[in-house]
Order: C-alpha cells, then structure tokens, then sequence
C-alpha cells in the first residue's frame, strides 16, 4: 500500500449530512459484507453492551431518588463509569452499522466528483476537481492488504496520492463508471503523469503556526518577551491566589476541612480546563477522548470529595450519609476562592497553553494524564498535613505548613510546566 504523501494537489473534505444531491451522475457502491467478521463483532458489541445496561438501570435508580452525600457521589460515580465504559459498545455499534449499512456514493458534475463514505444521510465527504483526476483504472490489490476487502476496485490517480471507491467491480462496471462520469464532467478523463505544479506545495499543519509570519529573529524574540511576561503574571496570580486560604482562616473562618475541599475544587477547576486543553489538541477527536477523560476522572472527584467530607468536615466518628444542604452553604462559604482558582487557571490557559503555543508540543495521551501528576502530588501533602492535625490536635500551625508546601509544590509545578513548553 503506498504510503499517503503529503504534498500537492488534494482533495477538500467535509461532512455530509442529510441525503446527497441529484447531480448528473450519482451512484452508489454498497461495502462487501464480509458475514465472520460482522458477527463476531455483532457478539463483543453484545457482551459490552449487557453490563452498559445495567449500570444505565443503577444510575438511573440513584439519580431518582439520591438524598444524601453518599447517594449523591454514588449516582456521580456510577455514571462516570457508565460514560468510560459505553465508549467501547457505541464504536462497535458504530463499526457494525457501517460494516452492515455503510456505502460510498459516487456524485459528479461539471464543478468536480464527490466521494462520500459513510451510512445514508451521515458521512465524509471528499471533492475533487476534474482538472487533476486522472488515469482511472480498475485495480485489484493484494491479499493481505489493507485493501484486500474491496476487491476489484475503481482507483484514480489525484496529484502526488491515490483514491478509490467500489468493490467487487469487473471491467464492464469500469466502462460503465468512465461513461458516466465524462458524460457528467462534460470531458474525457486524462491519461498521463501528473503535472509539476501539481505535486508541488506542503500540505498545511493541522494548527496554525502563530509566529511563522514574522521573520525568525523577529519571532524569537517576541516569543521570548510573551513568554517572560505570561510566565510571571500566572505565576503571580498563582501565588495570590494560593493566600486565599490564609486570609479565609484569619477573617472568615475557615478550618482545615474547608481548605481541603477548597484544594479538592481546584483539582476539579484543573480537570475543567484539561478537558479545554484536550479539545484544542485533539479537536474532533475530543469528542472521543474528552468524553473518556470525563469518566474516570469523574469517578475519582467523586470518591475522593466522598472521603475528604467523611473524615475532615463531618469526622471518623459520623454515622451520617452527609447533609447536601450543608454541602451547598459550605461550597457557598468558599465561592471567592473557587472564583480566583477559575481566574488563575483561566487566565494561564489563555496566556500560557493558548497564547505561547504550548498546545502544539503535546500529545492527547499526555493531556489526558497531565492533571493526575499534580494533582495526586498536591493531595498528598494537604491528606498528610490533615492527619497530622488530627493527631496533634492542633490545626493551626498545620493549617499554615499545608497552604506553604502546597504553594511551593503548585508553583514548582507551574515553572516546570512553563520550561517544559
């Protein structure tokens, strides 16, 4: 299979959506149905799809009728494992209703010949322009190969690559096609070499490149200026932010329970815009990998707020599932924290991850696990400092060694990430 180079004419792509338009000539191609596959597919996407339906059945019986804490976190949990777990049934639903349903459909006219790929009425779709079409052919390839399923195929020569569409076509098929599609573009389809200007120029980068349109001494140091500057002001607000707690224990009187959840609201704050961050990286592919790191750092949010409250606000000793009111007046009491964390990570997502690039050195498997290096690392030092004020019985001095490490690690952290960029 030949490898795709990325330079040259190409096709434009976009989604169909809705039945495709009458055109001069339009037909459709059915996939190969091949019957093992499909139904050993058919059998995983069951076996998946039973224990989705029961934990759909629990959620749904916790959601209705939760009256405490505990329901409460359970309801969340369940559901945040039933989204990690339904990703698999629905892209095996999904394969199985290409693989039964699925087609390509040929549409030409004069402006170009569309190829749409996908189930009727939902697709992708890729134009091309008959000026660069060329050499249409009927190829068969090799068994074994990535497109070893089609068979006997229609493929075209399109600037420094290929394309295709059919299956289990025969040479009548292909005088058929040759007729149809010059009758439609109102010329013979070309049979030679591809031109120079149409192999010629690099695809763009999937981002775009900010920078690249100074000149490079130019660039290197505006880029140097904006880093400096965005690197201390979040870094800055970072600090700030962090004395919060210190003014909520002198003035509004906070306890060390409250300073616990408070730092559990920025691990969600942190979660929050992760969940951005993965979306600029991935874009459409965050619909996939969003939803993934919504479910299991879902799940653990919700037990890890489950044990903060038990042992630090309410106490070993409680037999109390946890009162959703006081929950609610609680979080009410810390709101100009939990604003500040949003405008402190807020602020370094747009100057930092957005506005010096930082999005283009990463990678969604390491977004998706970035959060839990901090986080865990930071939840160790306030978990270890709780329970040295419950044995010493004396929280104060603790209170004030937790905000410090607890500054000196998110800080740490956040130049580390700045370097790192």
């Amino acid at each position: 299979m030949r490898k795709l180079q990325r330079h040259g004419v190409r096709p434009v792509y976009s989604a169909q959506l809705g039945p495709v338009r009458d055109a001069e000539y339009v037909r459709r191609f059915p996939f190969r149905k091949a019957w093992l596959p499909i139904t050993i597919l058919a059998l995983f996407d069951i076996v998946f799809l039973v224990p989705a339906v029961g934990a759909f059945a629990q959620a749904s019986a916790e959601w209705a009728k939760f009256e405490d804490l505990f329901d409460l976190v359970a309801a969340l949990f369940l559901s945040a494992w039933l989204i990690g777990w339904s990703i698999a049934p629905l892209l095996m639903t999904t394969v199985l209703a290409i693989l039964l349903f699925g087609r390509e459909t040929v549409r030409a006219d004069r402006a170009g010949m569309e190829i749409i790929l996908g189930l009727p009425g939902l697709g992708l779709k890729a134009r091309h322009d008959w000026r660069h079409v060329r050499n249409l052919r009927l190829e068969t390839p090799p068994k074994k190969s990535g497109k070893s399923w089609r068979g006997a195929h229609v493929a075209f020569d399109y600037g420094a690559n290929s394309g295709e569409f059919g299956s289990g076509l025969d040479e009548e098929d292909l005088d058929a096609i040759r007729q149809g599609l010059e009758l439609a573009c109102g010329q013979l389809i070309a049979t030679r070499d591809a031109e120079p200007e149409e192999l010629h120029g690099a695809w763009p980068e999937g981002r775009a490149q900010a920078l690249m349109s100074e000149p490079a001494d130019q660039a290197e140091a505006s880029g140097n200026r904006v880093t400096a500057q965005a690197s201390t002001t979040s870094a800055i607000i970072l600090v700030l932010v962090n004395l919060v707690p210190v003014a909520g224990a002198l003035f509004w009187g906070w306890n060390l329970g409250h300073v616990l959840v408070l730092y559990w609201a920025e691990s969600a704050v942190i979660g929050i815009f992760n969940l951005c961050k993965i979306a600029v990286i991935a874009r459409w592919f965050a619909l996939l990998a969003g939803v993934f790191f919504i479910s299991h750092f879902g799940a653990f949010m919700a037990v890890h707020f489950l044990f903060l409250y038990g042992i630090f606000i309410e106490g070993i000793a409680s037999s109390s599932g946890g009162d959703l009111g006081e929950v609610a007046a609680m979080f009410g009491m810390l709101w100009p924290a939990i604003a500040g964390l949003l405008i402190s990570h807020g602020y370094s997502f747009f100057a930092n991850f957005i506005g010096r690039g930082e999005y283009r050195d990463r990678s969604v498997r390491t977004q998706m696990s970035e959060p839990y290096s901090r986080i865990i690392f930071m939840h160790l030092v306030v978990i270890i400092g709780g329970g040295a004020a419950l044995v010493l019985g004396d929280a104060a001095p603790v209170l004030v060694a937790i905000i410090a490490a607890k500054t000196w690690v998110d800080l740490r952290a956040h130049l580390r990430e700045r370097r790192g960029a």
